[in-house]
């Protein structure tokens, strides 16, 4: 494992690894943190991360399972090759892959074993939503990969003990569980996330799987109400921050 330069401002450095990600549509970020750091993967040994970006999911459920086999794939070429060069500078790199795939096309026909876990910080944007660029409008439009394909697709490709896990805006959540429900994925975890005790929700992480039980419900807010890290969110993401204000 090599490290990179130390003065290099295009990338993000946690406890364990480091994030370039200048060459990726979407940075380094909140959401993938907290889908990284909240979703359960203890046992999974084959997890799938749809639209892998940079790695940085893959990368947190590497270390956080050291069993685990992870394919990060995305649809953009530039995001696929900067993945893997994150991948390979990591200390998880013989257990990380990649391949540049398009989702919404079909289920990953390439993969001849069924996932443990699928996760993915999906596209949310609609397609009048105003994006900086055109690399960043496709990585986040919805209408590159719509949540009903997302989660068919997804619920083809799971072991039938697995579990399918996102990140998505609140106001989604409602339509995306009832979506899941059709396909046989009945939630299993969901936890609203706010940015501040004052704000509305503003993401919900959820967890699917086939089996049937009592839905786990949980909240967490980022910060107090005088603008600092709140407890909760230092706690989830302990391991992996170098340090959080």
């Amino acid at each position: 494992m090599s490290s990179f330069s130390k003065n290099d401002q295009s990338v993000f450095r946690f406890q364990q690894f480091e994030i370039r990600h200048d060459r990726c549509a979407m940075k380094v970020g909140t959401d993938g943190v907290l889908l990284g750091a909240w979703v359960g993967c203890s046992y999974s040994e084959r997890i799938l991360d749809v639209g892998t970006g940079s790695g940085l999911i893959a990368m947190m459920l590497a270390q956080r399972n050291s069993n685990a086999k992870i394919l990060g794939i995305d649809i953009d070429a530039e995001a696929v090759g900067q993945a893997q060069e994150n991948f390979e500078r990591s200390p998880f790199a013989h257990r990380l892959g990649t391949e540049r795939v398009d989702f919404a096309q079909g289920p990953f026909v390439a993969s001849l074993q069924a996932f443990d876990l699928i996760v993915s910080n999906p596209p949310y944007f609609t397609e009048d939503t105003l994006a900086p660029d055109s690399a960043r409008a496709t990585a986040r439009s919805s209408s590159s990969l719509p949540f009903d394909v997302l989660i068919e697709h997804a619920a083809k490709l799971l072991s039938p003990q697995g579990h399918f896990a996102v990140i998505i805006p609140y106001s989604h959540a409602a339509d995306f569980v009832l979506t899941a429900s059709v396909v046989g994925l009945h939630l299993l975890r969901r936890c609203d996330v706010q940015t501040s005790p004052r704000k509305p929700m503003r993401r919900a992480m959820l967890e699917f799987g086939m089996e049937t039980g009592q839905t786990t419900f949980e909240t967490i807010c980022l910060h107090n109400a005088d603008g600092t890290i709140s407890d909760a969110y230092r706690k989830l993401t302990a391991d992996f921050y170098l340090n959080i204000k």
